[in-house]
C-alpha cells in the first residue's frame, strides 16, 4: 500500500471528489474521477457521467488533448482493461502518451484491473494507495457485489422519533417532508431494484419509480413480496410493467388463479419456498441475482425489514427521522426484537444529512467497507 506525496494526495482527492458528480447516473458502474497533470499543472479533468458513456479517463484525456503526453493520470479506481460498452481505458492512457498513473483502489472485478498491463507497457504505476478504503466506501455496493457474488441490500425507513412508521396499522402516514422525499428518489437511482412487502404495497399503493427531472438510464425494477398473491391487479405498480419489470414473489400455496391474474397485468411471478413464517428471503435474493438485480433498496415495511435484518441480509440502513411522536399504539419500525442480532456490527456514517426538520442517519454493517 503506497503512501503518496502531499501533491499526489491532493490530486487524487480531487479525482475522488469529481467521482461523486456521477452518482445516480452511472449505476451499476462505479463512480470514478480522473485528473491529468503535467509539469505541475492540471491539464484535464473528468468523471464517469452516464451509464454506457465514456469513462472518467477518456473524458479527462479529451479535455487535455496533446497536453496529456508525458503527464500523470490520477484516477480514483484502477483503470479498466476490458472492452464493454466502451474500449479499455488502459489503451486510451497508453495511446495518449501518459507517463505515470496513480490510482487509489484496485478494481475488484476478475481480470478488469489494468495496472499490470500499464506496467508491462512501461508506464509508472502507483496503486492501490492509502486512500483505497475511502474509494471502497464511495462504491460500497459495487465492491460488495464483486466480492460476495450476492445482492447488496439497503433498508430505508422513515420513522418518528419514537421509532414508528405509521400512525396505526393499515393507515398511510407521511412522516418526512418533500426535501427528504427528493433524497429518496435520488437514492433509488443507485439501485437495480426497489423492494416492498405486501402491506406497504397495499396501503401506500406506490409506483416505485424514480421521480426526477433528470432521466434515469436504467430505471430500477419493482420487487414485491406477496406471499398469497393478494395484490390487486389494479395496483399502480403494474401500470407500466411492460416497460419496467415488476417481479412478484409468492409462496407455492398461493392460488394459481391469483398468480395468473397478476401475470396478466405484466407481473413476472416467481414461486419461492417459505421459511421462518414468510417467504425464504435468501431464495428471493438468489432469483434476483440470476435476473441480474444485484443491488436492492428495500423501502419497507417493518415486518419485511426486520426479517431481512434478522437473516443478516442487509448491508446498509437509511433511517430518515421526523420530529414527530406517534405513540405506543402506532406501527413499530422494528416489531421484531431479534432484528439486530449483532447490534455492535453497525457503523454510523460520520455526519448527519438534514432536510428541513428531517434528518437521515446512515449505518453500514461490519465488513461492508472492505474490498
Amino acid at each position: 500500500m503506497r503512501h503518496l506525496s502531499p501533491t499526489d494526495q491532493s490530486h487524487l482527492r480531487r479525482a475522488m471528489r469529481l467521482a461523486e458528480k456521477g452518482r445516480g447516473r452511472v449505476h451499476p458502474n462505479p463512480v470514478v474521477g480522473c485528473v491529468l497533470v503535467r509539469d505541475g499543472e492540471v491539464v484535464g479533468e473528468g468523471f464517469h457521467q452516464s451509464y454506457g458513456g465514456p469513462h472518467a479517463e477518456v473524458i479527462a484525456l479529451d479535455a487535455a488533448s496533446e497536453r496529456a503526453r508525458g503527464g500523470t493520470a490520477y484516477v480514483s479506481l484502477e483503470p479498466c482493461d476490458h472492452s464493454g460498452k466502451t474500449p479499455p481505458c488502459t489503451e486510451a492512457l497508453r495511446d495518449a502518451g501518459v507517463r505515470r498513473v496513480v490510482y487509489a483502489a484496485a478494481d475488484p472485478g476478475p481480470g478488469n484491473g489494468g495496472g499490470a498491463k500499464l506496467r508491462a507497457w512501461g508506464l509508472e504505476v502507483v496503486g492501490p494507495t492509502s486512500a483505497e478504503a475511502e474509494v471502497v466506501r464511495q462504491n460500497r455496493a459495487f465492491f460488495r457485489v464483486q466480492k460476495d457474488g450476492l445482492p447488496y441490500v439497503a433498508l430505508k425507513l422513515a420513522m418518528s422519533l419514537d421509532g414508528r412508521i405509521a400512525a396505526e396499522p393499515g393507515q398511510r402516514t407521511t412522516l418526512t417532508g418533500p426535501t427528504a422525499g427528493r433524497r429518496v428518489h435520488a437514492l433509488r437511482r443507485e439501485f437495480d431494484g426497489i423492494l416492498v412487502g405486501t402491506t406497504t404495497a397495499t396501503v401506500d399503493d406506490p409506483f416505485l419509480t424514480v421521480r426526477d427531472d433528470d432521466p434515469v438510464p436504467r430505471p430500477p425494477a419493482r420487487i414485491l413480496i406477496d406471499r398469497t398473491a393478494s395484490l390487486s391487479p389494479e395496483a399502480r405498480v403494474f401500470r407500466d410493467a411492460d416497460s419496467v419489470p415488476v417481479h412478484l414473489f409468492v409462496a407455492p400455496e398461493s392460488l394459481p388463479a391469483r398468480r395468473e391474474a397478476l401475470s396478466a397485468v405484466g407481473a413476472r411471478v416467481h414461486v419461492v419456498p417459505t421459511g421462518g413464517g414468510g417467504l425464504d428471503l435468501a431464495a428471493v435474493l438468489d432469483v434476483l441475482w440470476r435476473l441480474e438485480v444485484r443491488t436492492i433498496l428495500c423501502e419497507g415495511g417493518g415486518v419485511l425489514g426486520a426479517a431481512l435484518l434478522r437473516e443478516g441480509l442487509v448491508q446498509r440502513l437509511y433511517l430518515f427521522l421526523s420530529p414527530r411522536v406517534l405513540g405506543p399504539a402506532a406501527v413499530a419500525a422494528f416489531p421484531d426484537a431479534r432484528a439486530f442480532p449483532d447490534p455492535e456490527g453497525w457503523t454510523p456514517h460520520p455526519g448527519v444529512e438534514t432536510f428541513g426538520s428531517d434528518v437521515l442517519i446512515t449505518y453500514d454493517y461490519r465488513g461492508s467497507d472492505q474490498a
